[in-house]
């Protein structure tokens, strides 16, 4: 029988979702149980800015010790979670065109915003590069069709949420800009060869690396070029060998949600965490169910038990995990009044939009919807990052 330390412990390398706005308790007794490292938010968790900031700090009061990381996909065009007063700001694309300046103003923003809550990650900026126009799951999500300016415009945002004391992770390791498969729900491949992945795909993760963004998430897709039979999240080739060995990465690498398709679809909970585990991946998300975490997390458990899973493989990303967590800003920082210039910054993007003719071979609209076929944005609202309502993306 696992002992409390050794559960606890495991509990450190989840991110999880919560099912409702408050913790309700169901979840208090699952979190009491399983405490986890971090939790991730989504539409079914708000209400308003105030019941936000609340349910926040008691998300960060359930750690045993260490206060876990508060994290929520926050992208801006179909990746937006977030009610009035939050600004909703216009998709990468759209942000993009208005130049470093502008787009390192939109990172400020979205982290002051996201600062007054206390959450202290954002699942942001996308480094995809939108290479193809056919890709609906990225689309308008990217900041360029070219692996140079993605790459420096994401880096913009990102530095503008550092300066506001959010967190940045960048996403979809190594790339998912090339994709026609949602890998919310199938498992997609990109048939490059590693020279070509080196030139689009992984141009700006190296560039992100190299201004030290602290945290990356995987990407639920197959380049046979590296791995011939596994996807990234839990292939050792490409998190281990490629991306920490090779580009030099020594921050948290996140796996994007292990209830998509493109890996539930293959492997159950259990196996899946201990091959992310294994490949790489440092902290697992599992946003929808937690019955669902708990396979997953009583999988690890097991794997540890029988030295499946290597102590040092655990206490490696604990260490990253908790380097992580020191890094983040609390408690929660200015006013719930509103941001009047924030919504004039996201009206004058939008403004300039509709002047600017559309860049060659980019879709015109919405390129994805919170996982699935292409829809309009509402006005304001893991949605897409490919997932349904209340349902999982990002990643």
């Amino acid at each position: 029988m696992p002992t409390a330390v050794l559960r606890r412990t495991v509990a450190q390398l989840f991110m999880v979702g919560i099912p409702g706005p408050t913790l309700d308790r169901e979840t208090r007794a699952f979190v009491a149980e399983h405490p986890p490292g971090g939790f991730i938010l989504f539409k079914r968790n708000v209400r308003s800015a105030v019941q936000l900031r609340a349910l926040v700090a008691d998300l960060h009061g359930t750690g045993p010790g260490i206060q876990p990381l508060v994290a929520i996909d926050h992208e801006g065009g179909r990746v937006h979670r977030l009610p009035r007063p939050f600004t909703h700001f216009p998709p990468a694309a759209v942000v993009a065109a208005g130049g470093d300046a502008r787009v390192e103003a939109v990172g400020r923003a979205m982290g002051r915003e996201l600062a007054a809550v206390g959450i202290d990650l954002d699942f942001a900026p996308v480094l995809d590069v939108w290479s193809n126009p056919r890709n609906q799951v990225i689309g308008d999500r990217a900041f360029g069709t070219t692996p140079a300016p993605a790459a420096r415009l994401a880096l913009a945002l990102a530095r503008g949420l550092a300066h506001a004391g959010v967190l940045a992770c960048g996403k979809h390791f190594p790339g998912h800009g090339d994709t026609l498969g949602d890998s919310h729900f199938v498992l997609p491949r990109v048939r490059k060869s590693c020279a070509a992945l080196a030139r689009t795909e992984l141009l700006p993760f190296r560039r992100a690396i190299v201004t030290g963004i602290p945290a990356l998430m995987t990407a639920h897709v197959r380049y046979p070029a590296l791995d011939p039979r596994r996807p990234a999240t839990v292939s050792p080739a490409i998190c281990r060998v490629l991306l920490r060995r090779h580009l030099g990465f020594r921050g948290v690498l996140f796996s994007d949600d292990l209830e998509m398709r493109a890996v539930a679809g293959h492997l159950s909970p259990e196996r899946a965490a201990v091959a992310a585990l294994q490949a790489g991946c440092d902290m697992l998300l599992v946003c929808q169910s937690l019955a669902v975490a708990r396979r997953a997390l009583l999988g690890v458990e097991r794997a540890i038990i029988r030295g499946v899973l290597s102590g040092d493989v655990v206490g490696s990303a604990l260490a990253r995990i908790h380097a992580l967590d020191r890094r983040a800003n609390r408690p929660p920082r200015g006013p719930l009044t509103g941001w009047p210039r924030h919504r004039q910054l996201a009206r004058r993007l939008s403004a300039a939009a509709l002047c600017a003719p559309r860049a060659s071979g980019a879709p015109s609209g919405d390129a994805r919807r919170p996982h699935g076929p292409a829809r309009t944005a509402p006005a304001h609202g893991r949605a897409a990052g490919g997932r349904r309502p209340g349902r999982s993306r990002s990643r």
